[in-house]
């Protein structure tokens, strides 16, 4: 019997065994599943560098401080498209002028710098998903997007397509032992934003089944712009002193900013210092459009929530603008009918004024014309008018100041009835005295 329960308890140590072996392997397996499953959506998440060769083909050879300018901007696709509205209201503006008359706009500092380039803005309102992309790019990883800028702009030095000439500088430079291609414009002041073909300017393209982007020159900016090697150049934007404020750490793959220049043109928003010179997205301007990947939604994506429910609690206390801006409207609608609220009311209250006024003096004229009697009997009915009003008052002040006001009121008011009874009587009494001593005195003269 012992030898069977020995038996019958090791078979059973056995099973739990086997039974926890099991579950350990399923318990790996899932993990496994579930991480593989994790790094198909980040690889899901990231762009591939055909599809980022294929977005910056139609800017990567614009000077430095230009495409810098363009990447942060294109992180607010909102934005971008408000100020290509406005540039499109306003063509023959440009440079720091232009940048001048939209201060006062809530946009971006980097969407605001591009009002100062009407054409960049006309081309990104024609592709306003590129755009999108473009930021979500930048946003994502803005050292890899770097790293294919200078990737396809060797490739259209390679073609002989990317070369100094009047309109722009291009240099050869080394930085953190990596070799960079630098674009900028001859004339600081002058600025001069090319359009090209990208399928000619870097040669053959490198992937057939992701063409190249192309962005087409607006014509009032290229008027009667002939292709030269695949690039026309339109006209140049001039006065340009502080309007490109922004510019490459090539390095160390980041986005920096010239601190002199962006707080000379950025009177409006808050300054910037020299220890906090390199891009910072706000998601707070990124209103309702979503971020693409899983990284810049953590790292954006709670904010950008947080202003949107703080703008629709404003919107709900009746902090919104373009109420206000309705109400105004009305007012004004209302003024040009002859119908101002304002003075109606005022003269409403004037209209009061003057019948309670009137009232008051054709009841002292009366008095003054009656009998002893009713000058008496009228006081009475003052005295009891006046009791009435101020027991309205106190009532009125009790409903508007509650329990406690309201009792104390109804003390007072009280007492002053009494008072007002008794100077009623005290009148009484001297108008009864001073009736019957006329008709005695008249008694004894006659």
């Amino acid at each position: 019997m012992l030898t069977d329960t020995f038996h019958r308890t090791a078979a059973g140590r056995n099973w739990r065994l086997n039974l926890q072996c099991r579950m350990r392997a399923l318990l790996l397996l899932t993990l496994f599943a579930l991480g593989m499953v994790g790094a198909a959506r980040a690889a899901d998440d990231a762009f591939k560098d055909e599809e980022l060769d294929q977005m910056l083909a139609p800017i990567a050879l614009y000077p430095d401080s230009l495409l810098s300018q363009i990447l942060m901007a294109s992180t607010y696709p909102a934005d971008v498209t408000a100020a290509a509205a406005w540039s499109k209201a306003h063509p023959d503006a440009k440079g720091d002028a232009a940048v001048k008359q939209i201060e006062n706009q809530p946009w971006e500092p980097a969407v605001q710098s591009l009002v100062a380039f009407p054409q960049v803005l006309v081309m990104m309102a024609a592709n306003p998903g590129d755009v999108q992309r473009l930021g979500d790019a930048f946003l994502a990883d803005p050292a890899r997007l770097m790293d294919r800028v200078q990737f396809m702009r060797a490739k259209a030095q390679q073609a002989g397509n990317l070369k100094a000439n009047e309109q722009q500088k291009v240099t050869t430079q080394t930085e953190n032992s990596k070799q960079i291609i630098v674009i900028e414009p001859t004339q600081p002041q002058t600025v001069y934003v090319p359009v090209y073909q990208p399928t000619v300017v870097y040669g053959s393209w490198w992937y057939p089944t992701y063409p190249p982007y192309y962005w087409a020159p607006p014509p009032y900016y290229y008027p009667g712009g002939a292709f030269v090697a695949g690039v026309v150049w339109g006209a140049a934007i001039v006065g340009i002193h502080n309007s490109l404020w922004g510019g490459y750490n090539w390095g160390r793959g980041s986005v920096d900013i010239n601190v002199n220049r962006y707080n000379n043109i950025n009177v409006n928003n808050r300054h910037i210092s020299n220890s906090n010179n390199s891009f910072k997205h706000n998601p707070e301007r990124r209103q309702n459009v979503p971020y693409r990947d899983a990284k810049s939604r953590e790292q954006f994506g709670n904010k950008q929530q947080a202003a949107a429910g703080a703008k629709d609690r404003d919107a709900f206390k009746g902090k919104d603008g373009s109420r206000d801006a309705d109400r105004a409207r009305a007012a004004d609608a209302l003024k040009d009918r002859g119908a101002d609220p304002v003075a109606g009311r005022e003269k409403l209250q004037g209209v009061d004024r003057e019948k309670a006024s009137q009232a008051v003096n054709k009841a002292d004229r009366g008095a003054l014309g009656a009998k002893p009697e009713q000058r008496a009997a009228g006081a009475d009915r003052g005295a009891t008018q006046r009791d009435s009003a101020a027991s309205s008052r106190s009532g009125n002040r009790a409903g508007n100041s509650g329990g406690n006001s309201g009792a104390l009121s109804g003390v007072r008011d009280s007492g002053a009835s009494r008072a007002n009874a008794s100077r009623g009587q005290a009148s009484r009494g001297a108008m009864s005295q001073h009736s019957g001593g006329g008709r005695a005195g008249g008694g004894r003269h006659r």
